[in-house]
């Protein structure tokens, strides 16, 4: 082997072993303590997840009902951090009043019995529905939550004074960056302690706006995520976090973990110095994005002794493998 070809192998080797003991999570500082558990929509009734569009009416393919929850609720929030969720997500609408109503569907259609998009209705109107109107197992024959919903359709100013020193996720579900502007009004109207337990996500325009509005808010856009994985996929060998990993929440497809550098504690060290939560969702498999980790399977893929976020449906399943 010629000089030159010594030294190129050499170079490649201490380049390669570089590059190992900058990512090895063995020579990392192991944060400790149990995962920070994200309970979405907060207890929920599950269903149908196959063949989903953005017009599917999800209610009306709920699984058989194995408690008497309703997402966005309050009743439904309590009972998830009474179960052991750490921060609870919960999605809005802002309403022709000015306030801003828990609710997720894009119109009250599919799971009330009122009618029209939901943030064409003011909030004492989208008060008087039955949230629990249109949920069914059995194709319509029987609906177990009928007139048990009516009014329980809380603003996100009731979600604040409800809980207030909880951590919540507000999902944005529009793209109009002017409910930034309004949520970002909401959130610098609270103490700075109070505004840093809340994150946000959603829309890329109005999460940019927030970002520019609110920049002490973590948040994240899908296109701010892509950017953020695909860069660090690029270059985070370097340790370089890039910048629209900084300040920001990180969901993780668990299929997609074990290509980020530094997975796990490496990688948790980064984003945290970075003032980044990082969250673990189900396997993302093309269209829309993933669930959570939902069931013992999929907890079980989790590293040992995991210590970063888990984003779940079932906040009483993963909490108690979380040993809550």
């Amino acid at each position: 082997m010629g000089r030159k070809l010594k030294y190129a192998a050499a170079t490649i080797v201490a380049v390669a072993a570089a590059i190992y003991l900058n990512n090895t999570s063995l020579l990392a500082t192991h944060a400790g303590g149990k995962p920070v558990l994200l309970a979405h929509r907060g207890m929920a009734q599950r269903f149908d997840e196959r063949d989903l569009k953005n017009d599917t009416c999800t209610a009306a393919r709920m699984l058989p009902p194995t408690h008497d929850y309703l997402e966005n609720t309050i009743r439904s929030m309590r009972a998830s951090f009474d179960r052991g969720a750490d921060i609870v997500e919960l999605d809005v609408h802002p309403t022709t009043d000015g306030e801003f109503a828990v609710f997720h569907d894009w119109t009250v259609d599919c799971r009330t019995d009122g009618q029209g998009v939901t943030r064409e209705q003011p909030m004492a109107r989208l008060k008087m529905l039955d949230i629990g109107y249109g949920y069914t197992a059995d194709g319509g024959k029987t609906f177990p939550f009928r007139g048990k919903g009516i009014g329980l359709m809380p603003s996100l100013d009731e979600v604040l004074k409800t809980f207030p020193g909880r951590r919540l996720l507000i999902n944005v579900k529009s793209r109009d960056p002017a409910e930034g502007e309004k949520l970002a009004t909401i959130l610098n109207r609270l103490a700075a302690e109070r505004r840093k337990l809340i994150m946000v996500y959603g829309g890329d325009e109005p999460i940019e706006t927030i970002r520019r509005l609110t920049p002490e808010t973590r948040t994240i856009s899908r296109a701010a995520l892509k950017s953020c994985l695909i860069r660090y996929i690029g270059y985070g060998w370097t340790g370089i976090v890039p910048d629209a990993c900084r300040n920001a929440i990180v969901l993780v497809p668990i299929n997609y973990a074990p290509w980020l550098w530094g997975w796990p504690d490496r990688f948790l060290n980064r984003m945290a110095a970075a003032n980044s939560a990082v969250f673990v969702l189900g396997p993302y498999q093309g269209g829309e994005f993933s669930t959570g980790i939902d069931d013992a399977d999929l907890f079980r893929r989790l590293p040992e002794s995991y210590s970063g976020g888990i984003w779940t449906n079932e906040i009483e399943t993963i909490a108690r493998l979380a040993g809550r």
